[in-house]
């Protein structure tokens, strides 16, 4: 008898407030570049926690920090600004990509979200004139948020698991999505691409932010994202693989 499939994990969002029409999200990837972005956003900007995703059937990671314990995909806003940030600590396996995702955008969809922006990094093959902000984005949020500005897209290739399925929802959809990539190093975390990161989001949605910082704030969270990376590692076969070519 064959083995019956495996139970996919259920993921459910618990919110405070109404978020923004724009959500920057940054999850637990190679060199972890997008998570310190949003990780950095949310202390830079003063966002202030509104609600949180919860996961089962997953192995899951409680982060701490002096002590107290904080739940590890988060939502975050501020009333004056227009973006929500959704800083996601926890390692989603390939398979679970798609279910992950759907929850984040069907509850985009009951919340009057317009766009979703996912900054991430990718482990290509790339020279020093190639450290720079790439993006993958669907038709309408590239005609909205794009036209005036001089972001290459990236060449060809394919997304994998979560950034996949997020793009996918956004094709067939109102809703605008766009995938923001940098090259990044084996270093966690790597701060260039993170910086990098930032600094698109500022350009792109009009936000004065101060990379400069940045630098400091990732040195101070720098064993953690370090034991977060060696606990992706032992998963490795189960980690995403993002195919892009420049």
């Amino acid at each position: 008898m064959a083995d019956p499939p495996p139970l996919q994990p259920d993921f459910t969002i618990t919110h405070d407030s109404e978020p923004s029409e724009t959500l920057l999200a940054g999850f637990s990837s190679f060199g972890l570049a997008g998570l310190t972005a949003v990780d950095y956003l949310v202390d830079h900007l003063e966002l202030k926690e509104q609600g949180h995703l919860s996961a089962e059937g997953l192995p899951t990671v409680t982060p701490f920090e002096e002590g107290r314990p904080r739940h590890h995909t988060r939502l975050f806003s501020r009333d004056d600004l227009e973006v929500s940030v959704l800083v996601g600590e926890l390692f989603v396996p390939v398979g679970a990509g798609r279910t992950f995702a759907d929850v984040i955008l069907d509850w985009t969809e009951a919340n009057g979200v317009r766009e979703v922006a996912i900054l991430s990094g990718v482990p290509i093959p790339h020279g020093p004139n190639e450290h720079r902000t790439y993006y993958i984005a669907t038709d309408d949020y590239r005609e909205r948020r794009l036209a005036d500005e001089s972001i290459p897209p990236m060449g060809q290739g394919f997304l994998d698991g979560t950034n996949a399925a997020l793009i996918e929802r956004g094709l067939d959809s109102p809703l605008g999505v766009c995938t923001f990539v940098t090259p990044v190093h084996a270093q966690v975390p790597d701060v260039e691409a993170a910086i990098r990161l930032v600094e698109t989001v500022g350009d792109v949605y009009g936000i004065d932010i101060d990379s400069g910082p940045l630098e400091a704030f990732a040195a101070e969270v720098e064993q953690y994202y370090t034991e977060l990376a060696d606990r992706m590692q032992t998963r490795d076969d189960e980690l995403p693989e993002d195919r892009m070519y420049m």
